[in-house]
Order: C-alpha cells, then sequence, then structure tokens
C-alpha cells in the first residue's frame, strides 16, 4: 500500500495530487497531437479532458494492486502544470509496477521526465518495495526511451507489431530496472 506524502519535491518538480483546477492545463498538453501520437487516445477536446482529470484527481494512493498513482507534475519556480507522471502497480505477489509520463512538448529537452521518472522510481521502489518497474513505449518514440536509458533502464524487449492502435500494427518496446539496480544507482 501506498499513500505518498505530498507534496513531492525534487530538485525543480512538485508532484502532487490533481486537483479540478488544474483542468486547462491537463487540456493544454492532451489536446496536442504530439503528444497523443505515441499513446492509445487521440487529441482530446476539454471535455474528454475533464474527464481524464476526474480519473486522475482519484488516484492519489495505491491501496491494492491494479491501481495507479497519477500526480499533475508542476514546475516549483513557475507554479505551472507541465503533464503527469504514473506509477502503476501491476502485482503484489510479483512486486511488479511500471512508470509512465506525459509533458507538454514546450518542456521536452530540460529533463524534466528524467527527473519525474526517478521520483516515480523511488515511489515504487521506497514506497511500494516493487521488485522490478518497467516502462513500456511505442517503438518510434526515441525520446522516452533515451529517458528510461538515463534512468537506468534496460532494454528488454522489442516487441513486433503486437498492439492495433489507431488503425495500425504497432511495436512497442519495453525497458525494465529492478531495486537493486536501482539501488546500487544511487
Amino acid at each position: 500500500m501506498l499513500k505518498p506524502s505530498y507534496p513531492i519535491r525534487t530538485e525543480r518538480l512538485i508532484l502532487r495530487p490533481f486537483t479540478p483546477g488544474d483542468l486547462d492545463a491537463l487540456h493544454a498538453v492532451q489536446s496536442l497531437p504530439e503528444v497523443a501520437r505515441y499513446l492509445y487516445w487521440e487529441p482530446r477536446d476539454r471535455e474528454q479532458a475533464r474527464e481524464a482529470l476526474e480519473t486522475k484527481i482519484a488516484q492519489t494512493a495505491l491501496l491494492d494492486e491494479g491501481q495507479t498513482l497519477s500526480l499533475a507534475v508542476e514546475v516549483a519556480a513557475t507554479g505551472e502544470v507541465i503533464g503527469d507522471g504514473l506509477l502503476f502497480w501491476h502485482s503484489r505477489t510479483h512486486r511488479a509496477g511500471e512508470i509512465g509520463y506525459v509533458l507538454h512538448p514546450a518542456h521536452h529537452g530540460r529533463g524534466y521526465a528524467t527527473e519525474t521518472g526517478r521520483a516515480l522510481l523511488e515511489l515504487g521502489f521506497g514506497g511500494l518495495d516493487l521488485h522490478r518497474i518497467t516502462g513500456r513505449l511505442d517503438a518510434r518514440n526515441t525520446a522516452s526511451a533515451r529517458v528510461l536509458e538515463r534512468l537506468g533502464m534496460r532494454r528488454e524487449a522489442h516487441l513486433v507489431e503486437n498492439e492495433w492502435v489507431k488503425g495500425e500494427w504497432a511495436d512497442e518496446v519495453v525497458y525494465a530496472i529492478l531495486q537493486r539496480e536501482w539501488r546500487n544507482r544511487r
């Protein structure tokens, strides 16, 4: 079980639960075609972003496997919400989880995704005592692959045409890191 103490502060970011006031920021991210390009959903209109926000607002703790923790990623210096970070708890038995992140393209290339990923890995390994955490992505998303590599995650699989996404077969790449590997990196 994981009920983080909020806010979670990193060097430059604040990770915190979403609030109703985050709708404009979330819509600004989720409405962009370049954001949705490698995700399962199409760009979202304001109502779809509101529905996604309602789900995210409820995802503030991991009480059992199968749940997702969804956190707003805010730039500490400005208070601007630039995206979200996700921690999925896949299995209690196997102590397995997964991380994800979606940031506004205007903030790409600044290390924010890596900083978010680092905080999520710490939550998973430190807060849930997970044994293994993965990151899954569309094989064409090379920028996200570089983030996972910077986090010390190793590429373990390239699944060829394993998912039907947005009218086409898509390849998926899987990265992973074990708790002991994470601890040794620190």
